[in-house]
């Protein structure tokens, strides 16, 4: 997978930087890594394509001809790969160590938040943990645009903390999420924001195998559709938050060896927090390398903070939501956490630092 960690170029091609651009471009030429096409155009349409990485689009060129056909290439995502943090990044135009949503899980206090599921152990945090106050940055620079997501996801904790004060268009299944944006478009909405999940959930319960392949294709399908309904003078800009590692079976728990100097966990499995017991720090991190070097770079919260992995600025809420020693895989493997379950066990996989998860496409097309 690699020797070293890919560290996101907030400065440069970087899922963070989209929004800003799209919505208060600069007066001179776009930034090198966005096609001009998508700041010359009088309306834009933002898809976000939950789950295809760059490496998995290339490597699957003839199933998805309309994607590979746009202008464009790879970007960053933002540290690490997961969904949580990588939304609120594209929404809010913030590195994680800004907006604070810096994981799928993240340590409340002496509690884990699921992020997606605004959830403790204690059941739903909305009431417990306002998520307009645990992450309080206005959402596409504060001008409210019409977003278009599925039906459910309105009235979530989750939408709360990274769409709060949006106009939301709720879609049930894609060829409402086409009709949508034809809506909107013809409207007048110069700026549309909508999100796709299907490429993630299938990645996730199937891996990256046939049935991968084929989403791949409806997805691209679902692309030319809204291609098809750009007005003159419009542009549609494809990205995603991260890519996919397939990784089975191949299951990591924790050596004993660890137990005795960690208090809980959090993270997800390809970036694993550890949360050390009081004064345990060092051992832990020693031990965490002596036994788990071999699949996952084995990082202290001090030094991901120093090597600029959240960004150039972490706040207070953000670096107490982190934990004390990380294993972030670099082989295709997910470190086991008894807390992290979900209705199915996870074949593909994300939130490492590895190209196949942090590079994601910035695509476009238009009608000019």
């Amino acid at each position: 997978m690699g020797d070293h960690p890919l560290i996101p170029d907030y400065d440069g091609g970087c899922i963070s930087g989209l929004v800003p651009a799209l919505i208060e471009p600069s007066d001179g030429a776009p930034p090198a890594w966005l096609p001009a096409a998508a700041v010359e155009a009088d309306q834009v349409v933002l898809l976000v394509l939950d789950g295809l990485g760059w490496e998995q689009l290339q490597a699957r060129r003839p199933l998805a001809p309309t994607l590979c056909d746009l202008a464009g290439g790879p970007i960053d995502s933002v540290t690490p790969t997961t969904t949580a943090t990588a939304l609120t990044s594209i929404a809010t135009g913030l590195p994680p160590g800004d907006h604070g949503v810096v994981g799928y899980r993240v340590a409340v206090d002496s509690e884990v938040l699921n992020i997606l599921r605004w959830s403790t152990p204690r059941g739903d945090a909305r009431r417990s943990i306002d998520p307009e106050r645990f992450q309080p940055h206005s959402a596409f620079c504060g001008q409210r645009p019409a977003v278009v997501t599925k039906a459910e996801f309105a009235s979530s904790g989750f939408s709360g903390a990274h769409l709060s004060q949006v106009r939301f268009n709720g879609y049930r299944v894609p060829s409402t999420l086409v009709t949508e944006i034809r809506r909107l478009l013809a409207a007048g909405e110069p700026f549309l924001y909508a999100y796709y999940d299907g490429v993630d959930k299938v990645s996730h319960e199937y891996g990256l195998g046939e049935h991968y392949d084929a989403e791949l294709s409806a997805a691209d399908r679902l692309v030319a559709d809204v291609l098809s309904v750009l007005p003159p003078g419009a542009a549609l800009v494809v990205t995603a938050d991260h890519g996919q590692v397939d990784v089975g079976d191949r299951i990591v728990h924790l050596h004993p060896d660890l137990g005795e100097h960690i208090a809980m966990q959090s993270g997800e499995g390809r970036f694993r927090w550890l949360h050390a017991r009081p004064g345990r720090v060092a051992a832990l991190h020693e031990a965490a390398a002596a036994h788990h070097g071999g699949d996952a770079w084995v990082v202290t919260r001090d030094e991901t903070i120093e090597d600029g992995w959240w960004g150039p600025r972490v706040t207070d809420d953000a670096r107490a939501r982190l934990g004390d020693v990380a294993l972030v895989a670099r082989e295709p493997v997910s470190f086991h956490d008894d807390a992290d379950t979900g209705p199915f066990v996870l074949v593909g996989r994300h939130g490492s630092m590895t190209p196949a998860e942090v590079l994601v496409p910035c695509l476009v097309g238009a009608n000019l």
